[in-house]
């Protein structure tokens, strides 16, 4: 495998317009948590589950609808090496972990990959999207600053009317602490050779400095990873303005390692330490910049949400068997303007647009010849895509809440969305082997969501809520330029996910027991993916029905259990009939890689005053791993350990215990091009750390 350096010429990087240039720097100018009890005691009971974090999306605890999170002290213990281990405490998500910090994401729907899954899930940082929309990625989760977040919030099914494309099964918004949230410095070390380093600095009024180090020797042969995080936050009052800015960036250099092949093969302790694709890697970096600007306007307040962003990535395609080196990028930015103003003492409105602007490349060669069997031209060596992609998109949106009466509210909303994409190669056109490379063009996308939703406060300690929303996704600049050779150019239309949710959450036992239930079912129409036997399906159906249950009890004033369950049925909708069985989709087919039963539970036990312990379970249940539903994964359950010793107000020492019973599992399993394939679990390991607050 060539070098980095050498897969590339220098000219390859992202490219803008003066204008468009110009245009960027102007604009650049939960329902409830289940923490448990800290080391040092601090009860984090009944009323902080139901009070609401700040969310930076104009979105409330009390809105219809499904929301979780995690607060800054779960981040904090679970002292996460991967956003999985935190994300997958909540219901409906499964982050499926694969090399170093790469990812798959599943919320509400399986585990999706190529341009479904980075265009269906939309990944916000204070708010802002951390990416332009058309030039999203799987592993988009490695840019946010999760480590240090005050808190890290889900949104379980399409977004509401103030999110556009993207959030079409969900959004995940990190929330970078603010100036006053105090000093802290972390550091730790596990067992698999894994070294980490978090620091907070507050200066306490104005500015906050947040820097995240992390060094991992891998536990699998040539799996080494480097990886560091800075944000910076400040917050002013100019004039009649409440203004917090940030800045946020990140850089990733790993050796990625690839899926071991053959039944089983996770199982096999030898096997999963080895890497078959020991040159693989993966480099990336990526900034943003971002601000919240508000003050009172009249009646109503006024918000500007000004942003710019920009990343490049780096990586070998040790997924596919031939071979291929990518590199990718785009630089963008744009404005979020939101105005509410209450109409009566019962009617609030709200108005917003956003604009984005973006520039973004893609560059795909394949260093070595490859083929299946001698005389095989589908993969040839050489250059397979060049090309650039400048992006426009415009969208306007509006809500209206309605009190009805003291105990029944409505909210209701609608978005239309424009999209503009320019498209120029500098790859030779046509067919290349089974690669289709289309010529220059211009294309655009128009879609309208609508979002209804009610909330009934039956008593004061239960609500019952209903909502239905449409999500939608234009095409991502790889769903329309990286063709291949049996697809027609302009085939792909914008997809759509219609969901109804029905639920319930509340408090009991005065107040000692808190939950959420509920219950959805989404239909989804031209649903873009690539199959098991790399080829593109470009009008796939699916539907999406499941049930969610979140709940924490306090038990004693010491020991109090929380937790969540969810099962689903996901199906395909459509027939695709092909040679190979393991290929074929059928009508009422499980989709692959969506398992029926997710489950995760924790048991917090505050022993002493300084000592608190706790167990926690991930349950993981069967799923299909083709669409043929010929073979399958059984799933994995997996039981963990931690204890904290705060020996003094400030300073507190732990250990965590991942994989406490030593189970042989896949972090992923699926099949491709007929061979089931994994990425193995980690074995047992432990983290011991030391953290100061000062």
């Amino acid at each position: 495998m060539p070098s980095r350096k050498d897969c590339f010429t220098p000219d390859h990087a992202p490219r803008l317009s003066a204008a468009r240039l110009s245009a960027l720097f102007v604009v650049a100018g939960v329902s409830l948590t289940f923490s448990g009890l800290s080391a040092s005691g601090e009860d984090l009971g009944d009323e902080s589950r139901m009070e609401a974090v700040r969310v930076y999306g104009d979105r409330q605890a009390t809105d219809p609808g499904s929301q979780a999170y995690v607060d800054a002290s779960e981040i904090a213990s679970t002292a996460a090496d991967h956003p999985a281990e935190i994300l997958n405490q909540l219901p409906g998500v499964n982050v499926q972990m694969n090399s170093g910090q790469e990812h798959l994401i599943a919320i509400r729907s399986p585990v999706l990959t190529g341009g479904a899954g980075q265009g269906s899930f939309l990944i916000l940082e204070n708010g802002v999207p951390t990416r332009s929309p058309a030039f999203g990625n799987v592993n988009s989760l490695i840019e946010p600053h999760h480590e240090i977040a005050d808190a890290i919030e889900v949104v379980r099914g399409p977004g509401s009317a103030k999110y556009g494309s993207n959030a079409v099964h969900g959004l995940i918004n990190v929330i970078l602490p603010e100036p006053g949230s105090g000093s802290e410095v972390r550091a730790s070390y596990g067992t698999l050779g894994r070294w980490r380093t978090d620091m907070k600095l507050d200066e306490g009024e104005h500015w906050l400095f947040n820097l995240s180090l992390q060094k991992d020797n891998g536990w699998r042969d040539n799996t080494g990873v480097d990886q560091q995080k800075l944000s910076v936050v400040g917050k002013f009052n100019p004039g009649l303005w409440d203004a917090t800015v940030w800045l946020s960036g990140q850089n990733l250099n790993q050796e990625s390692g690839g899926y071991i092949v053959g039944a089983d093969a996770y199982k096999d302790e030898d096997v999963a330490k080895m890497n078959p694709s020991p040159e693989a890697y993966r480099d990336a970096w990526s900034v943003r910049v971002g601000a919240l600007l508000e003050r009172p306007l009249f009646s109503g307040t006024l918000r500007l949400m000004p942003y710019a962003h920009s990343q490049a990535m780096i990586f070998s395609q040790h997924f596919l068997p031939n071979g291929g080196v990518e590199k990718n990028g785009h630089t963008g930015g744009g404005l979020m303007a939101r105005y509410e103003q209450p109409v009566s003492d019962t009617v609030t409105w709200r108005v917003g647009t956003d604009l984005d602007v973006a520039t973004g490349y893609l560059r795909e060669i394949q260093p070595d010849a490859f083929g299946f069997f001698p005389g095989d031209s589908r993969f040839p060596q050489g250059v397979h895509y060049d090309y650039d992609v400048d992006t426009t998109v415009a969208a306007l949106w509006s809500e209206l809440e309605w009190s009805v009466s003291g105990t029944f509210r409505i909210l209701a909303g609608l978005r239309g969305e424009h999209h503009d994409y320019d498209y120029t190669t500098q790859a030779p056109t046509g067919i290349n082997g089974r690669f289709n490379v289309p010529a220059d063009r211009s294309d655009s996308y128009d879609f309208v969501t609508p979002k209804l939703g009610a909330v009934w406060n039956v008593t004061p300690d239960v609500d019952l809520y209903a909502n239905y929303a449409r999500g939608a996704r234009a095409p991502q600049v790889s769903d329309i330029y990286r063709l291949q050779n049996l697809q027609l150019v302009g085939q792909i239309d914008t997809e759509t996910l219609d969901s109804i949710e029905i639920g319930t959450r509340g408090a009991a036992f005065d107040g000692r027991l808190v939950y959420d239930i509920a219950a959805y079912w989404m239909d989804k129409e031209n649903f873009f993916f690539r199959d098991s036997a790399g080829l593109n399906v470009t009008n796939g159906s699916t539907e999406h029905k499941g049930v969610e249950v979140s709940a924490a009890y306090d038990l004693t004033d010491t020991l109090s259990l929380s937790g969540n369950v969810s099962w689903s049925d996901q199906t395909y909708t459509f027939d695709r009939v092909v040679s190979s069985a393991s290929d074929t989709i059928l009508d009422g087919n499980e989709i692959d890689t969506a398992p029926e039963w997710l489950g995760n539970a924790r048991l917090n036990w505050q022993a002493t005053d300084r000592l608190a312990l706790s167990l926690n379970l991930e349950h993981v249940g069967e799923y299909f791993t083709d669409p043929g539903n010929v073979n399958a994964y059984p799933g994995h359950t997996l039981l963990g350990a931690r204890a904290a010793w705060a020996w003094s107000d400030t300073h507190e020492v732990w250990i965590n215990i991942r994989n406490l019973t030593d189970e042989r599992y896949a972090d992923r399993a699926d099949v491709s091009f007929g061979n089931p394939r994994y990425f193995p679990g980690e074995p047992v390991n432990a983290t011991v750390g030391i953290s100061r607050k000062f």
